[in-house]
């Protein structure tokens, strides 16, 4: 009998055990195989990554239809400048499509990237003159659309890493799949660096011609376009002649497009359609 109560009681020990052990997390244990360590490892590597994906793909989603009150190059110069210990002060302010001039749209795509509304993020013909030039000894030359420029200024950081490369292009291709084209733009005028600290257009209207972005001519949308490769060394509100003969040029270019170009925008409307989310039309910055 009492061997019976022992053995009653190592059972009750085991299964109590056994529950304790299921609401446990896994770990690897130390006696574990290289193979089963690795499988471990490999599983939960898994997790994490389809979690960032998703937090990924939820943000994309949200930003179609929300302000962006901030991007990732605007909180990198701005720790930059508490690391160096000379703060930037950040000038920026989100104004809708409808706030902005047409000049400006059109000016940003001929001058940095005229197959913006035919494209799915990338210039493949552009890419390809990019590597054969840098195969060839000549110096490296930008490919990037406006797409892959958005994806960088508002997610990621400046520089030239693979690492950086890689996430650029998994965020091209979300926003590529679920923003429409003329939010790609009206993203990127938004967040596009003008000068040290200014960025948007409103800011490089006000800051460079005492103007508003919907009041931007021709010849002052030019300018901006001209600047964008390099905002830091060069000024649009003080040209110099390389900058004068860059917004002749994006002139012509805005002439040989004309102002109907700017509806092909329209024809995109990313996968996403507003008919299938109508609750989150009303979150639109257009409202």
């Amino acid at each position: 009998m009492a061997r019976g109560q022992q053995r009653r009681q190592a059972g009750t020990e085991r299964v109590a055990g056994a529950r304790r052990g299921a609401t446990r997390r896994p770990a690897p244990r130390a006696g574990m195989r290289p193979m089963e360590r690795l499988r471990w490892l490999a599983v939960w590597a898994f997790k994490v990554v389809a979690c960032w994906m998703v937090a990924c793909i939820g943000l994309v989603v949200l930003l179609r239809f929300v302000p962006l009150p901030v991007s990732m190059v605007m909180l990198e110069k701005w720790g930059y400048g508490l690391v160096t210990g000379e703060p930037m002060a950040l000038q920026h302010d989100w104004v809708p499509m409808e706030q902005i001039s047409s000049n400006a749209r059109l000016a940003v795509i001929a001058s940095e990237d005229q197959k913006f509304p035919d494209h799915y993020g990338f210039d493949v013909d552009q890419i390809v003159k990019a590597i054969d030039a840098r195969l060839a000894g000549e110096r490296l030359r930008g490919a990037s659309t406006i797409s892959q420029q958005t994806a960088k200024n508002v997610f990621l950081w400046n520089g030239r890493s693979w690492v950086r490369k890689g996430l650029e292009v998994w965020f091209t291709i979300l926003i590529e799949m679920i923003w429409p084209k003329e939010r790609i733009l009206e993203v990127y005028l938004n967040v596009a660096e003008w000068g040290p600290g200014v960025f948007g257009v409103e800011a490089a209207a006000e800051h460079h011609f005492n103007t508003d972005a919907a009041s931007l001519s021709a010849y002052q949308a030019s300018l901006l376009a001209a600047v964008l490769p390099n905002p830091i060394r060069f000024n649009a509100g003080k040209p110099s002649a390389y900058i004068q003969r860059r917004a002749s040029w994006t002139r012509r270019q805005m002439n040989n497009l004309g102002m109907g170009y700017l509806k092909r925008l329209e024809q995109s409307r990313g996968w996403l359609s507003w008919d299938l989310l109508p609750s989150l039309k009303e979150l639109s910055p257009a409202h």
